[in-house]
């Protein structure tokens, strides 16, 4: 995926603003995506990466372990970090649904579910 910050999170804004109760903020000095007041998503910008929420990151290392690894930071956390420049970003959307739908309410994914539905 191209790595111009600035379209990343062009990207990012347009996939996660629009899932209700998404909010953008800030986590440390890294823009993050919230729901439910839980971060599911940061950005470190200067790295171009990505830590998501997940709780398969066995699966995605072991798929590709350049584009998908942990840190000895996330050793503990259901997360992992993804490198912004080899990620497809069919798999990047996945991961941000997959961590959103992991992180929301049950309403707020009903109300996902219903607006996918609607197309």
């Amino acid at each position: 995926m191209a790595t111009d910050m600035s379209i990343f999170m062009q990207f990012l804004r347009s996939i996660l603003l629009p899932l209700p109760g998404v909010t953008e903020g800030m986590h440390f000095e890294y823009p993050a995506f919230y729901v439910n007041k839980k971060i599911f998503t940061n950005v470190k910008l200067a790295q171009e990466l990505l830590a998501v929420y997940t709780t398969e990151r066995e699966k995605w290392m072991a798929r590709d372990p350049h584009t998908f690894f942990i840190t000895h930071h996330y050793i503990n956390y259901k997360c992992m970090v993804v490198r912004l420049e080899t990620v497809s970003p069919d798999d990047l959307k996945t991961l941000l649904i997959t961590a959103y739908r992991a992180r929301a309410t049950k309403k707020l994914v009903k109300e996902y579910d219903v607006m996918m539905s609607a197309g």
